[in-house]
């Protein structure tokens, strides 16, 4: 039995689910939208609108951080400057490194992997990021023991068949300011405790070898030169630290929410392990649709800073469509969902989608657990 394995059957949730990627309605989807995406015009102006979205990021946070370094003189600028800062850094991280990991940036393979380290640049692993949201959380999506976006027990509760503690009945107010430290794990602990650990969730994963060893160190070394040594030689360590925070609470916030708003909803699924081993193997696609709801959509300057993150419904069918090109599909997307009789969820604006996420919140914290799975 496989590691893997074993700790599949150790789960109180259930085995693990079988997906199957064929079908009528996924074969459909994709010949359709392929052919769209696949026209040379319309393939090439996506392309270098995405690329040229690319220098206009990088520049934004290199420039940021020097008026934050050499120009902040007082408190309110300081400010400013790394709330600018924190937004860049997010922005590259919905729109340049989310791609190059899916292998959307580019149609050159050296490409995308070159522009994925610019995820170990501020502050993440590339190599733990593959695994967590390109393996399990784009597969298994939320399923609860697998899908580790979900997974913050006991801190919070965001599935049916997670345990209820006393205080999940508060996380409805507690968690928004504490989605703000997120990314103060991510900068330390979090790749750690899963390469230490040997697993995320239930699936293991290795200590990275190679290049992704050399590149997971040096990102470390790059991204705490940048964010905190190089500050320390101009500034002094209490400013450092007050800086580091509000950069990183914003940092946090903008990056967790966003990807709540996609998942953590009352309009997505949440099916159990017991009803999709029921279905023996489970139309992969059909799963991804159900489980995702955009938000949104016809709101051009959020599309354009969350890197097409507001349809999420279409980046989890064409993981490696770069975003550019979501917009676009949505309607050919959504016109074959309804072919097929699947449910398409899209919230009109961003502030239903946080309505919705904060009603699922509060319904997660005094619903009871469902009922365990019959062996």
């Amino acid at each position: 039995m496989s590691k893997a394995t074993a700790l599949s059957d150790n789960s109180p949730y259930g085995p693990r689910p079988e997906f199957s990627g064929s079908g009528d309605f996924y074969s459909e989807l994709k010949q359709r939208v392929n052919a769209f995406v696949s026209e040379p015009t319309r393939a090439t102006k996506a392309k270098r609108a995405l690329h040229r979205k690319a220098a206009v990021l990088f520049t934004w946070a290199a420039g940021s951080w020097y008026m934050l370094m050499f120009q902040s003189h007082t408190w309110w600028l300081a400010v400013l400057w790394v709330v600018s800062l924190a937004l860049a850094i997010a922005g590259i991280g919905f729109s340049v490194v989310h791609d190059a990991n899916h292998g959307a940036w580019s149609a050159n393979p050296r490409a995308n992997r070159a522009m994925r380290w610019a995820f170990d640049l501020i502050g993440g692993s590339s190599y733990v990021w593959r695994m967590k949201h390109n393996v399990l959380h784009h597969t298994y999506t939320n399923v609860a023991g697998i899908d580790d976006d979900i997974e913050v027990l006991p801190l919070a509760r965001f599935a049916p068949e997670q345990p209820r503690r006393w205080f999940h009945r508060f996380q409805h107010i507690y968690l928004w300011p504490m989605y703000g430290l997120v990314a103060v794990k991510w900068h330390t602990s979090g790749d750690f405790e899963s390469l230490v650990g040997g697993h995320i969730c239930e699936t293991p994963i290795a200590w990275p070898k190679g290049k992704d060893l050399v590149g997971f160190w040096l990102g470390k070394a790059a991204f705490f030169s940048w964010a905190l040594i190089i500050p320390l030689m101009f500034h002094s360590w209490w400013q450092v630290l007050v800086i580091y925070a509000i950069g990183s609470f914003v940092l946090g916030q903008t990056m967790t929410v966003t990807f709540q708003l996609a998942h953590c909803v009352e309009e997505a699924d949440f099916p159990s392990r017991a009803e999709l081993h029921e279905q023996g193997k489970v139309d992969w696609a059909r799963h991804q649709v159900e489980t995702t709801v955009d938000f949104a959509q016809g709101n051009r300057f959020l599309t354009y800073y969350m890197g097409g993150l507001n349809f999420q419904i279409e980046h989890h069918l064409f993981t490696k469509v770069c975003h550019t090109h979501y917009p676009s599909i949505a309607p050919i997307v959504r016109e074959v969902c309804e072919k097929h009789g699947v449910h398409y969820s899209a919230h009109p604006t961003i502030w239903k989608a946080i309505s919705s996420h904060t009603r699922w919140l509060y319904r997660m914290g005094h619903q009871e657990m469902a009922p365990a799975p019959v062996a």
